[in-house]
């Protein structure tokens, strides 16, 4: 496991997560005041696009490894929203709903860690 590499990426994850939540709120909130979709929607892309980075230099078990990854972005997610959102008493949107926040980035993450692992197992020809 390249832990380093799984650290470094998780702050990223969280990084780009916060400043796109924060940016393209507003542009929702005002068109669907009832509908919290951006946060979702920006975890998945950004936890797709480093799990992708993160997995293809990974030459053996995949899925656990992915699994691994996964944790380690949550673990990354948790520690800097308790540093920078939490300690500060921070009204970011990120922790408007915070049980919520959590749970839906735990699940998130580790699906699609997990499921990039599976794939990046598997031998696909597309020929």
């Amino acid at each position: 496991m390249k832990i380093k590499l799984a650290i470094i990426y998780g702050i990223l994850t969280w990084l780009i997560t916060y400043v796109l939540s924060e940016i393209f709120n507003p542009i929702f909130t005002d068109n669907l005041p009832h509908i919290n979709i951006v946060v979702p929607i920006i975890i998945i892309i950004v936890t797709g696009f480093f799990g992708i980075l993160y997995i293809r230099n990974i030459d053996k078990n995949e899925v656990i490894e992915g699994f691994l990854a996964g944790v380690i972005f949550i673990m990354m997610d948790v520690i800097c929203d308790y540093i920078f959102l939490i300690i500060p008493h921070s009204t970011a949107l990120i922790i408007e709903d915070y049980p919520l926040h959590m749970l839906s980035m735990i699940i998130i993450t580790l699906l699609i860690t997990t499921f990039l692992g599976y794939l990046a197992q598997m031998k696909i020809d597309l020929k």
